[in-house]
């Protein structure tokens, strides 16, 4: 096998580590590699083959190397420092999609555990040539930084980042941990972000106490509005079949457009309720319609439809599909159609009740930006609907006025008190 096929294997070894020197005396280093089975070796010692998890070590500088039958070994020299810090990489995919990583880091062993969540990808640009700038390459104009992700929502994680590292700075010995989870797929279906990373850490029983979403929550200013929870979202892909003909026999075809037309009108025309005191009605919208039909004389034999609803916590999933189903199956049954029906479900509705840690960050945002913030589940998903399943959350970042829009931009000032938040925060939480 040649030295340029080798490489294939293990040039694609991924190393997370541990260090723990400051609290334990020891580091932990864990391996992996693509594919598994990986030989692994530490100053010399076998230590096993790959996955490896937790492998203890001292403070300072070790030779790592990974070896496999029919591929050229792997030498690195790594060094662990003072510190206690956790860092996972965590890489998943599904199906033919491309493989989507993870970072799940935490600085501490101790209890509480405070996460910070957010994500890296983004929308696409749209038209470059709309843009003032690069939008790939930010550039700060008139005290505003310009650039796609500026707002939804790098900026968010750049100020969560800054004022964890001033705080260790001046309070190194803190009575807890501070975590990172960060998704690079979000902005999609999300099926290997942060519900994975969710999944892997109630697996491991990694315990996280509080977190903050670092979405842009504000519709105008800093600091109007922290999201407590938010409405579930029902995807449908709906298709009627009916039969095709000609349309100066309209008697001998069976026009599904007609049928069609008919459910999209009762689903729309059926109030699903009122919403309450927390969350607005949910409502439900149609996205699309299709008909494959090129032909001006021909009846098609099938159209389609899709439609989103968005739903509080007067409803789930499971209630929506069924009357919608059977609104569905009224119809067609009585215009002798046929149908073929698709859900997503992306994610439920969810709500986290007000208490010390919510009205502690209200108090702080008060304090930075002379508002009162007022709770809010309004808007679309976020991964805070995953998250929730293992800890109690909020989500407060910058102003959203811009998010996906061309020229996506961010007010440095707003960049500058949305740090201090953050940073107000760790104090209060830690104390």
């Amino acid at each position: 096998m040649s030295n340029g096929i080798r490489f294939l294997l293990l040039g694609a070894l991924l190393i997370a580590a541990f260090f723990t020197y400051q609290y334990f005396g020891t580091a932990s280093v864990s391996v992996t590699s693509t594919p598994a089975g990986a030989e692994v070796r530490v100053d010399g010692q076998l230590q096993g083959i790959t996955p490896i998890d937790g492998v203890e070590l001292s403070s300072g500088r070790h030779l790592l190397e990974a070896s496999h039958t029919f591929y050229a070994p792997i030498k690195e020299n790594i060094r662990l420092s003072r510190g206690d810090h956790l860092t996972r990489v965590l890489e998943f995919k599904k199906g033919k999609g491309k493989p989507i990583k993870n970072l799940y880091a935490r600085l501490g062993k101790k209890q509480p555990n405070l996460c910070y969540a957010g994500h890296t990808d983004v929308v696409p640009p749209g038209n470059y040539s709309d843009w003032s700038i690069n939008p790939f390459k930010p550039q700060v104009k008139r005290g505003y930084l310009i650039g796609r992700g500026a707002n939804d929502m790098k900026s968010s994680i750049a100020c969560f980042v800054s004022a964890v590292s001033e705080y260790i700075k001046k309070n190194n010995n803190f009575n807890g941990s501070i975590s990172f989870l960060i998704t690079g797929d979000e902005e999609g279906y999300a099926t290997n972000g942060t519900k994975k990373v969710v999944d892997y850490l109630k697996k491991k029983k990694e315990k996280i106490n509080f977190c903050i979403v670092g979405e842009p929550t504000n519709p105008k200013k800093l600091g109007e509005m922290i999201k407590i929870g938010r409405r579930g979202s029902l995807t449908a892909e709906l298709e009627i079949f009916g039969i095709q003909g000609h349309i100066a026999y309209p008697h001998l075809s069976n026009n599904p457009i007609n049928t069609l037309v008919k459910i999209c009108s009762e689903l729309k025309k059926k109030k699903l309720d009122k919403g309450n005191k927390n969350f607005q009605p949910s409502n439900l919208e149609f996205t699309s319609l299709f008909v494959n039909n090129k032909a001006h004389n021909v009846i098609p034999s099938s159209a389609k439809t899709q439609f989103n609803v968005r739903y509080n916590n007067l409803q789930t999933a499971s209630k929506l599909k069924r009357k919608i189903n059977m609104t569905i199956k009224k119809i067609t049954k009585k215009n002798k159609c046929n149908y073929k029906i698709n859900y997503l479900e992306n994610g439920e509705s969810f709500l986290t009740k007000p208490g010390k840690n919510i009205f502690l960050a209200k108090k702080v945002i008060k304090k930075i930006t002379k508002v009162n913030p007022v709770f809010s589940t309004t808007g679309g998903t976020s991964d805070a609907r995953f998250i929730k399943k293992i800890a109690p959350c909020l989500e407060f970042g910058l102003v959203n006025k811009t998010m996906h829009k061309i020229d996506e931009c961010v007010s440095l000032k707003d960049l500058s008190n949305l740090k201090k938040i953050y940073y107000n925060f760790l104090l209060e939480f830690f104390k």
